[in-house]
């Protein structure tokens, strides 16, 4: 990559918008300055004041081949045009200067205080404050509506009208619109002079303007920092989010958008579809077939897709010539091929689709209890290889392993932040674990301390939804109906997460809120037999369970299976209880993880639970 930095006229570059050789990369979004910024904006202009570099990409290159557009305003066409450069940063302070500068069109703006209601202006240079040297330029900036009449007392009053030339000379009112139009400019103060006959004041006021701010428009230039055509598309995207501060972040998703669009592919519409398929009961028309689990998927973005695709296409690269590294970093997915996400998008739809169908069965009932999205890339990317192929996770060992993998990662806490290293790391050890190799880095490395349970308060944990989902996945039974909690059964009786001694009854009782607040005091239950339990004591709400007619036998059972020893809930011995439900979460998360956990008789344990556990 190679860059080149020239000060450039102002002329050039709006002669170059308006051309069409000058225009904007796809994945710009269009959004516009509000009027007090425009007017800043004119300020800096006819008071010579710099207003920043601009960066341009020069067009033409394989490696940066992206859709274009025309600057807002820009004749229709011009859409012929292939440009020279695309703006990467200036956007918005092209668009405004060449609506405010050139076009004859009202310069769409919003109104400071509501940015969601567009309006229009033209804009003029009161002559006369423009020349007094004791008057702030900015108040010499006049924004207009587009009917050029400035009212008061809700319309009914005009303060200015500025709907004819007449009234522009009659006001002595420039237009900027016709700055950069020498004719015009001509042609208007030759109007203005003949308007005043020649008055010589008025000549001299003229003329005082002109060389003082006029000509500091028309000479006004502008640094350009243009990247060469052999920029990489990674260092595109980096250099865009560390130059478009103040607007919205691109994201790769958007580039790759852009990329594809060249190549007359919709990728953002395509993402629509496949999103409608995660969102909603429908088919996936390639898949033909209805989804059970689509709301495990609401949450899944196009990011996470791509990643997902480039992961595949990676692995099964890989898996062709053993020298290629398995990646799908932002580099990776900004390399990715239209013809290979038309080839496995499909495939990797499906990939998404099985591995909710997984989660479920590790007892994820509900969006809210996804430890990670990110951890659907290499599950997605998993099994969408394994449909490609031989099939192996029909096996039940193997399913067990990805189990296994899934917890470890779950519970070892490992995919709160960027992990792509991990993506790949993850698809190439599992499929080398279950054809006999040593087991994955996610498992290997994944621990889980005893004293890590206290500290699990929110949903806001990943380990606090895989506690949860871990008790899910165990059948329980709710807790005054005795009905056991399926995937349809938790949605339908609108199933939350609730304290087993009441929040209110601890409260009361002024038990410690480190251990009742903790996921060791919590559980699924229906959202009534919440409003059944109320705030009452463990052993008052047995009795309700009991007059529900519930036996004996029954109530035990349906307590049992929350990992809760019922008698200490009839006693209502919370420290008892702490202990004994702690030691159960603890034994069913090694379990899971397929390793013991650690420190469950460490000092610190001791000291936070009394004694070992």
């Amino acid at each position: 990559m190679a860059t080149k930095t020239n000060d450039t006229d102002l002329r050039i570059l709006l002669d170059n918008v308006e051309q069409g050789n000058t225009q904007l990369p796809e994945f710009q979004r269009s959004w516009v300055w509000d009027d007090k910024k425009i007017c800043k904006l004119i300020e800096s202009l006819t008071s010579g004041f710099p207003m920043g570099a601009l960066m341009f990409l020069e067009y033409g290159g394989d490696s940066v081949k992206f859709k274009y557009r025309l600057f807002t305003g820009v004749d229709k066409t011009k859409e012929t045009v292939t440009p020279s450069d695309l703006v990467l940063d200036g956007q918005q302070r092209l668009t405004t200067l060449y609506q405010v500068l050139k076009s004859k069109q009202a310069t769409t703006t919003r109104i400071d205080t509501n940015r969601d209601k567009t309006i229009y202006r033209y804009y003029y240079l009161d002559i006369r404050k423009c020349i007094d040297p004791y008057a702030d330029r900015l108040d010499a900036i006049i924004s207009i509506p587009e009917n050029k009449q400035l009212t008061t007392n809700i319309g009914r009053d005009v303060i200015l009208d500025l709907s004819s030339i007449e009234r522009e000379y009659e006001n002595m009112m420039f237009p900027l619109n016709i700055v950069f139009s020498q004719i015009e400019t001509n042609n208007w103060m030759l109007g203005l002079f003949q308007y005043y006959s020649f008055d010589k004041t008025v000549c001299e006021q003229y003329n005082q303007f002109m060389t003082t701010v006029l000509q500091s428009v028309t000479s006004y230039k502008i640094p350009v920092i243009q990247l060469t055509k052999d920029t990489s598309r990674e260092s595109v995207c980096q250099i865009f989010e560390n130059v478009n501060t103040g607007g919205v972040p691109l994201t790769v998703f958007e580039l790759v958008t852009a990329m594809f669009a060249a190549e007359e592919f919709d990728l953002r519409k395509d993402w629509e579809t496949i999103k409608y398929y995660f969102k909603a009961e429908v088919g996936y028309p390639p898949l033909n077939r209805a989804k059970k689990n689509n709301y495990l998927l609401w949450d899944v973005e196009e990011t996470n897709f791509l990643q997902a695709v480039t992961l595949l296409v990676s692995y099964q690269n890989s898996i062709k010539n053993p020298d290629l590294t398995v990646s799908c970093k932002k580099r990776d997915v900004l390399k990715l091929k239209l013809s290979d996400y038309l080839s496995f998008r499909d495939t990797v739809v499906r990939g998404f689709d099985d591995a909710a169908s997984f989660l479920v069965h590790q007892g994820v009932h509900s969006e809210y209890l996804i430890p990670y999205v990110s951890q659907y890339i290499p599950l997605a990317a998993i099994f969408a290889y394994d449909n490609m192929h031989n099939h192996v996770l029909s096996i039940q060992g193997n399913l067990d392993k990805l189990a296994r993998w899934y917890w470890c990662g779950v519970f070892g806490e490992l995919y709160g932040s960027a992990n792509e290293t991990r993506y790949a790391l993850d698809i190439v050890d599992f499929f080398k674990w279950i054809a006999g190799g040593d087991v994955p880095d996610t498992v290997s490395r994944a621990s889980f301390l005893a004293t890590r349970l206290l500290s699990l308060q929110t949903r806001n944990s990943a380990a606090y939804k895989g506690v949860l989902s871990l008790i899910l996945k165990q059948s329980p039974l709710d807790f005054m109906t005795a009905q056991q909690m399926s995937i349809a059964t938790y949605l339908d009786e609108d199933t939350d997460i609730h304290h087993i001694f009441p929040a209110h009854y601890c409260e009361e009782h002024k038990l410690p809120e480190k251990k009742w607040n903790s996921v060791i005091n919590k559980t699924c239950i229906y959202a009534s037999t919440n409003r059944s339990i109320g705030g009452r004591a463990p052993s008052e709400y047995i009795g309700t369970m009991a007059n529900k007619g519930l036996s004996q036998e029954t109530i035990d059972t349906v307590i049992s299976t929350h990992l809760v020893e019922p008698s200490l809930l009839r006693s209502d011995d919370f420290d008892k209880f702490i202990i004994d439900r702690a030691t159960k979460l603890l034994d069913c998360i090694a379990s899971a993880m397929g390793k013991p956990v650690a420190s469950r008789d460490s000092e610190d344990t001791i000291k936070e639970f009394g004694q070992k556990i």
